[in-house]
């Protein structure tokens, strides 16, 4: 078996996650290595979850019989240790949505609809990255086509980084807001935020992260990143799908205004005017989701007993590892950094002129899981010419056997097609 200095305890920590003992078409053991699009889950985070629906399941907030207020005590202190696992100055700054695409929407509209200074308008500038995921594409397209404000972008160099070099250029007096990714889901990139955040700042311009292929990945300070926004998912990160998170600074969520009208937002509701509840509530409109919420405060536990640090120095090793291998593969191009320096652990790439549906679907048959197509990023496809790419991702319990078995699936795949 391959050693490699800094990797966890995989044999250890594998058998937390049940999933990852299936095997698939006629007997072949799973190989999951799409976990930029969805992490597993083990079965601390799965207890829970269960505990909740059998002993505790209840609306929150109103109630004061015992299972509504236990509901409230565990949904609260999600938010908690949500909080802390970010840094958050805060618990108040921590905001419950379903997804990070929910965040970021969330966020798009609260300038589309607030007061001066923060109004998006036809006079202002909207600043992303071409390696954006469409999640952080579409609520800035759609609130350029509603407000006339000109949507701007970064764009890409030879070898999947951000093209920085017209800084000035882009990120200027008339820029209200700049939205990036931390770390591609694409690419892998991991993004010099400091250089943009210090450029959005000279101007003037609020600043908002994607980190939904980070937070799973390493250690999260919102402070440290000087961020005004930071969006994140939970499935990313041991939790429960239908789960995301929006942090924003405290004095920008008490002045801007909610997106979404309904239950538990408000202060008071008469048949002529509403007010409304401070931060958080007043983002969590109706029946939030509360299991899910749970779900990921035991996720963020189950990641803090192994330690982000580690993690981190886990998935650098084997990405360093699965790079040198898969470059030894023929005709194979990676898209994006050929270096295990400042990229996550996703790496996307082509195989000649195999198509990347072809090579999931026999990599599929070994029992080989992989993301096939553009990932959301379509226009990263557009800039290097290609029409979709395979995506190989590796989480805390991936392991160097399986950049193994991906490597010998490729050569399947090139006897295959010939």
């Amino acid at each position: 078996m391959t050693q490699l200095p800094g990797l966890l305890d995989t044999e250890a920590l594998r058998k937390d996650f049940p999933i990852l003992d299936r095997v698939v078409h006629d007997g072949k053991k799973l190989v999951y290595l799409d976990n930029a699009a969805t992490s597993q889950t083990p079965r601390q985070v799965l207890d829970v979850l269960s505990e909740y629906y059998e002993q505790h399941n209840a609306n929150v907030h109103r109630g004061v019989h015992v299972l509504a207020e236990e509901a409230t005590a565990l949904y609260e202190g999600a938010r908690d240790k949500v909080a802390e696992f970010i840094n958050a100055p805060s618990r108040d700054e921590v905001i419950f949505t379903k997804n990070a695409s929910e965040s970021l929407n969330l966020v798009a509209n609260m300038l589309g609809w607030a007061d001066e200074p923060y109004r998006v308008d036809s006079d202002t500038e909207i600043v992303i990255t071409e390696m954006e995921h469409h999640s952080n594409i579409v609520p800035w397209q759609l609130l350029a086509q509603r407000t006339g404000a000109q949507l701007k972008w970064f764009g890409l160099t030879d070898d999947g980084r951000l093209d920085l070099s017209n800084i000035e250029q882009v990120i200027t007096e008339k820029t209200k807001i700049v939205s990036f990714v931390l770390v591609s889901n694409i690419l892998g990139t991991q993004n010099p935020v400091e250089a943009i955040v210090r450029r959005a700042q000279e101007v003037g311009a609020l600043v908002c992260v994607d980190a939904s292929q980070a937070a799973p990945h390493m250690p999260l300070d919102v402070q440290a990143l000087q961020a005004d926004f930071v969006a994140f998912t939970g499935h990313k990160m041991c939790g429960p799908t239908g789960i995301g998170v929006l942090w924003g600074r405290q004095e920008l969520l008490e002045d801007l205004p909610p997106f979404l009208g309904g239950g538990e937002m408000i202060e008071t509701v008469s048949m002529h005017s509403s007010t409304y509840a401070p931060a958080p509530h007043k983002f969590e409109a109706g029946t939030p989701p509360i299991a899910q919420a749970v779900g990921l405060g035991a996720a963020i536990d189950y990641l803090n007993s192994i330690g982000m640090d580690k993690i981190l120095a886990h998935e650098h090793a084997l990405t360093e590892y699965a790079v040198k291998r898969l470059l030894e593969v023929p005709d194979l191009r990676i898209i994006g950094p050929t270096t295990a320096e400042e990229r996550g652990a996703a790496i996307s790439f082509t195989l000649g002129d195999i198509h990347p549906h072809d090579v999931g679907q026999v990599l599929d048959e070994q029992g080989i899981a992989v993301r096939v197509g553009h990932h959301c990023a379509r226009p990263v496809c557009l800039r290097y010419g290609i029409p979709a790419t395979t995506r190989a991702s590796f989480y805390l319990y991936s392991t160097p056997a399986e950049i193994d078995a991906l490597v010998d699936g490729l050569e399947h795949v090139r006897n295959f097609f010939g």
